[in-house]
């Protein structure tokens, strides 16, 4: 390992808790904040091969609303990235870009009916290991493979408040929950929401992912999804996660 591949494939250390992040921030605090211009079109996915047959298996595995989400989940970020934390060179880097594409296209992967119903991990630890072995098959880097992996698997530590973080983990981290509940849509342009959900449409993915959740914790209570939940979660108590995301108001006009 080397500080050189820190900087190439977005390993660089920042806070976990987003608190911390935008405390007194220049251009993402206080009632006004900084909304680039962007549309989706402005962040197309890196065209590199490996890029390229990621996408494919993710198409051909996840269902069209996860897929679509895995997209959306790209341009949010990317915009985070550019606008408000140009410290980080994400669009400078392309190794953080791709290494970040390919976080979004399988950060859900282990929610694929191959993957959900068939292993005893909870869905962010079994689509890690699916992610990492699928890049390392293709012939990608071990360091994007790595990256990928350890951001899947925290990209759901929502609660955790002390510590650092990847960016790559952070910027999928603040774009899941985003889209997942609308948490700091208030950081990107109206017009970016309106343009992304028109290329990758919701089709009712609010109450699809809600579906999703509750799915797994029924297999699974054990499950990392229920950090969401009361202490003690038993089935047939109503989810906090699958009622926050249901409450999506900011994405309600698009689902």
């Amino acid at each position: 390992m080397s500080s050189e591949e820190w900087r190439l494939y977005g390993f660089a250390p920042v806070p976990r808790d987003p608190e911390v992040l935008f405390k007194d921030h220049p251009t993402a605090s206080g009632p006004n904040p900084k909304q680039d211009l962007f549309t989706a079109d402005d962040f197309p996915l890196p065209d590199t091969a490996l890029v390229r047959e990621v996408r494919a298996f993710a198409q051909r595995e996840l269902d069209e609303q996860t897929f679509n989400h895995s997209n959306r989940v790209f341009v949010y970020g990317s915009a985070l990235a550019r606008t408000h934390f140009p410290a980080w060179k994400y669009a400078e880097t392309p190794g953080i870009v791709e290494t970040y594409a390919l976080s979004c296209l399988l950060h859900d992967i282990g929610t694929a009916e191959k993957f959900l119903a068939t292993t005893y991990l909870s869905f962010e630890f079994k689509g890690a290991i699916v992610a990492r072995d699928l890049i390392l098959s293709l012939g990608g880097p071990e360091p994007a493979a790595d990256g990928v992996a350890d951001a899947i698997i925290r990209h759901q530590d929502i609660f955790v408040k002390g510590g650092n973080i990847t960016v790559v983990g952070q910027i999928l981290q603040l774009a899941t929950i985003l889209d997942n509940v609308g948490l700091r849509a208030n950081l990107i342009h109206p017009k970016l929401i309106e343009t992304t959900t028109t290329k990758f449409p919701r089709k009712g993915w609010s109450e699809h992912f809600a579906g999703v959740i509750e799915k797994e914790l029924t297999l699974k209570p054990w499950c990392h999804t229920s950090t969401f939940e009361v202490p003690n979660w038993r089935a047939g108590v109503q989810s906090n996660f699958a009622t926050d995301v249901r409450g999506n108001d900011v994405m309600r006009p698009f689902d």
